[in-house]
């Protein structure tokens, strides 16, 4: 019986494939350069952006290799059903990008040109907006504050220094570190206004015994 090569790449034409692919190359591209412009904090990631472009194609091809086949639609969940992805996401707002360029990726695969460039233009915009203004943030700034005493020491010297310093506080978790050595005792709290992260370290150094301090000030840290 002799060999016979099919290829089911004539579904569609060349010029489907090139546009479904470059479209969302460019439109990822274009959501990975708005994340790094209204990306705030340091865990800023290179390799997650260029992710996030390879994605968006990625997810093209697989739409275009799907098409309106169910039978190849269920052999692919099959297939990517054995991946693990290890690699935790830092931030929630991360998440929200890969949907964004996997619904672009799938726009253009499925050669839905015009809702993928306006659905990826009109999210983008709002992001940058977002960032721009600001929206939705909290003028409450609180602080994380980490105290190590000996254990079976009693709080009530840590909690008197934070109703000095702080205007609440509040007691978030206690455990023992160093083999039991130490006990690590976590609060939130908020600086009363005109106090400094130094003044409360100090404050709180001299009820510890020379045991460390550590006040978490959103994007610092600050110890003792």
């Amino acid at each position: 019986m002799p060999f016979e090569f099919q290829d089911l790449s004539g579904t569609f034409s060349v010029g489907d494939i090139a546009l479904a692919m470059s479209l969302s190359f460019l439109l990822s591209a274009m959501i990975g350069w708005v994340y790094r412009f209204t990306h705030r904090n340091v865990s800023y990631s290179q390799s997650y952006v260029q992710t996030l472009v390879i994605l968006g194609m990625l997810i093209s091809l697989i739409m275009l290799v799907v098409g309106s086949n169910i039978a190849r639609a269920f052999a692919l969940v099959g297939a990517l059903s054995v991946v693990r992805f290890r690699n935790a996401i830092k931030e929630t707002r991360d998440v929200g990008f890969i949907f964004l360029v996997m619904g672009v990726g799938m726009a253009c695969g499925t050669r839905f040109y015009l809702l993928a460039v306006v659905a990826a233009v009109t999210i983008s915009l709002i992001i940058v907006l977002m960032y721009r203004f600001n929206w939705f943030a909290s003028n409450v700034q609180r602080q994380v504050v980490k105290v190590q005493v000996p254990p079976g020491s009693h709080t009530d010297h840590i909690q008197d220094v934070l109703i000095r310093f702080t205007s609440e506080f509040e007691l978030v978790s206690m455990e023992t570190i160093r083999g039991g050595a130490l006990t690590e005792i976590m609060y939130t709290v908020r600086l009363k206004k005109g106090t400094e992260p130094a003044d409360l370290i100090n404050a709180l150094a001299e009820r510890t015994g020379g045991q460390r301090v550590t006040v978490l000030t959103g994007y610092d840290q600050t110890d003792l």
